[in-house]
């Protein structure tokens, strides 16, 4: 039986180089659930929320990492944000006639960009990488960001399907600091060995391997003769931060004259959430509640 909705950590004892392996499937399936996507969209926005979690894993923050792949192409956007604790959530948008078998994403996308943005929970700060989307596949688009962005020498591997989506990335760490420059030459040269030979076992690896078989077996197949620590598991969960409050302040920010053309307009106001498909509802009671109570608005409804 596979693993389910949960991030392992691991690390090879004799050497630098560490590794974690995800598998989503509630998760995943909850994040598509209620948006109609085809299967060139579905299969990138999958891997993407594998790799989302695995670059959440690797870096330490405390508010929320965006990835976001945004184009001229039919797939122009593309974004999936996580959280510390491993929460997550993502949407893609499409327009015009899309390709009927999958794409490269640098294809789908036109040719554009990928960024990965950190922020602080209060916004304080804020760290940005952008690079161009390079390489046949989503992996190679990320080993690229990883190059430029971080330095560190990053190899991945994605799946998605209908049902899961699992991701295992590999990394090495740098080595410590030594007394010499003989040393140190010495220690990149052996990490260099270890580094090939991790990378040469990982190669062996098929997809249907990867979303199939637990994080224990897989490593056992992989990596048999190393020596490995493999940490707890982690939950990963998927989860959408809208709310009322988000959405009365979103109402607020467009100004009374404008809520109440579109209430007049429709007969109700209604904002749905991109990452959820959650509609808020506005009927004049909540409008006339907004723009005259300074506390949150007592009764919007949602609805799905």
């Amino acid at each position: 039986m596979h693993d389910a909705d949960i991030l392992r950590r691991f690390v090879f004892e004799r050497f630098p180089v560490r590794g974690y392996i995800v598998h989503l499937d509630a998760s995943w399936r909850a994040l598509i659930e209620h948006h109609a996507y085809p299967e060139v969209i579905r299969a990138p926005l999958g891997e993407a929320a594998a790799a989302t979690i695995l670059l959440a894993a690797t870096v330490k923050f405390d508010g929320r990492l965006t990835l976001q792949v945004q184009g001229p192409g039919p797939m122009h956007l593309l974004v999936v944000q996580a959280t510390p604790g491993l929460a997550m959530r993502g949407v893609a948008r499409w327009r015009g006639e899309l390709p009927p078998a999958p794409q490269t994403v640098a294809a789908l996308s036109g040719g554009g960009q990928m960024t990965v943005t950190v922020e602080s929970e209060d916004r304080s700060s804020r760290y940005q990488g952008i690079v161009p989307l390079q390489g046949e596949t989503l992996a190679e688009c990320f080993e690229a960001y990883f190059a430029q962005s971080e330095q560190l020498p990053t190899r991945l591997w994605l799946v998605a399907t209908g049902e899961r989506a699992a991701g295992l990335l590999l990394q090495r760490l740098p080595s410590g600091a030594s007394a010499s420059a003989q040393e140190i030459e010495h220690a990149a040269a052996s990490g260099d060995e270890d580094w090939n030979r991790v990378l040469h076992l990982a190669a062996t690896l098929t997809t249907a391997e990867l979303a199939d078989l637990p994080a224990d077996e897989l490593l056992r197949r992989l990596f048999h003769e190393e020596d490995l620590r493999v940490f707890d598991p982690a939950p990963v969960y998927f989860q959408c931060n809208c709310s009322r409050d988000r959405v009365s302040g979103i109402l607020r920010s467009l100004g009374e004259p404008e809520v109440r053309d579109i209430l007049c307009e429709r007969g109700e106001v209604e904002v749905r959430c991109e990452f959820c498909n959650r509609a808020w509802q506005y009927d004049a009671v909540d409008v006339g509640a907004l723009f005259t109570a300074t506390d949150p608005v007592a009764g919007p409804r949602a609805v799905q």
